[in-house]
């Protein structure tokens, strides 16, 4: 058993997918023997509190991220919040400084939190986007991006590094000098052949006000749906909530969120999955072999990058928000469906980084496949 860690776990809350896939490295940590402590905020937080209530766990400033009502103006939604997206870093960064120093914290995982970084411990940051997406100006945000990343000694990539991957030219650069590791994808979950249960389960997640305005649109179009429906609101609550109502032909269960074991029981279950194309679900579904259909949310260019490549390599079909209708989910039959990619993830090797002492402010140099 190596020497045991202190490390802080830090993802984004934006959504919970950021958390959730989270989630694997936390348990690796603890079944490496590490200490695992946790931060962010909101929805993210709560996760995680409710999946590991019995490790430390702190809150950190916000980064108040909001869609725009209309996805036509997320890139200008997105520009007008950045002063507070930088303010937040700024209180981050010293945030995480004071609970370094206070926790002796060993080192950092940050999946996508900007300011999550500390010069005197090894930080690593998780991210699936060396490319950020931004329409006519994702030459800038992308080199905005991967200057932030140059400042962490590594960065960990949820994907493989050839051919086929799942991230295409989100996670990989054609030359890159970056200290890169590709971990293969992430998943919480672990694929069972079980008698099925649901014909169509709806998984839902992401920032509002547009998980609300998919859950309004969702509830009415399947009311004509033939079969017995799961819908996991993504609402993170204090309490599990759960309401069966019957439709025509079949009938609806609703619930307000699940915890890791319950999920993934629930899919494992269910034949058919409704849901964003935000990348940790895509990195899920594809763990669990499931036919599903995408509906990206509006204005999101990441995930409408996701749903059409998806879409045209024959995997999993999908429509854009205000024009899908239930007849839609009849095109899955057309598809393949998502495939696992069977990757073992090294994580005693990768943890190792955290043996690298440093004695000064700079980076520790080290090898890693690009």
């Amino acid at each position: 058993m190596p020497d045991s860690k202190r490390i802080l776990v830090a993802p984004l809350n934006w959504g919970l997918g950021h958390a959730t896939r989270c989630i694997p490295v936390i348990r690796a940590l603890l079944q490496e023997g590490h200490q695992p402590y946790i931060a962010s905020d909101g929805v993210a937080l709560n996760l995680l509190q409710k999946e590991f209530p019995d490790l430390p766990s702190f809150h950190l400033p916000s980064y108040k991220i909001k869609y725009a009502k209309k996805g036509k103006h997320f890139k200008i939604k997105m520009i007008w919040d950045s002063p507070k997206v930088l303010k937040a870093m700024a209180k981050e960064k010293k945030a995480v400084k004071k609970l370094v120093k206070e926790h002796d914290i060993d080192g950092i995982i940050s999946d996508n939190r900007l300011g999550v970084y500390y010069k005197k411990v090894p930080c690593i940051f998780i991210t699936h986007q060396l490319n950020v997406l931004s329409g006519n100006t994702t030459w800038f945000s992308s080199k905005v991006h991967q200057k932030i990343i140059k400042k962490f000694d590594e960065c960990w990539v949820p994907d493989v590094a050839g051919k086929p991957n799942l991230t295409g030219k989100l996670g990989h650069l054609k030359k890159s000098k970056k200290k890169i590791k590709y971990l293969g994808p992430l998943s919480r979950f672990v694929r069972e052949d079980v008698e099925k249960v649901y014909d169509l389960m709806v998984l839902l997640s992401g920032p509002e006000p547009q998980r609300t305005f998919l859950e309004e649109k969702l509830l009415k179009e399947l009311q004509e749906f033939e079969g017995n429906i799961l819908f996991v609101k993504g609402k993170i609550e204090k309490e599990q909530t759960t309401e069966t109502q019957p439709l025509k032909n079949g009938s609806l269960k609703l619930v307000n969120f699940m915890q890791s074991q319950t999920l993934e029981k629930a899919i494992n279950e269910s034949a058919l999955v409704l849901s964003r194309s935000g990348y940790t679900t895509v990195m899920d579904l594809a763990k669990l072999q499931k036919k599903s259909f995408f509906i990206p949310t509006p204005g999101q260019y990441e995930q409408e990058y996701l749903a059409k490549r998806l879409q045209k390599k024959g995997l999993v079909p999908y429509a854009n928000q205000e024009d899908f209708t239930i007849s839609e989910l009849k095109r899955v039959k057309k598809y393949q469906g998502l495939q696992h990619f069977n990757v073992q993830i090294d994580y005693a090797s990768l943890f190792s980084a955290f043996s690298n002492v440093k004695e000064n402010s700079e980076p520790t140099p080290s090898s890693l496949s690009t």
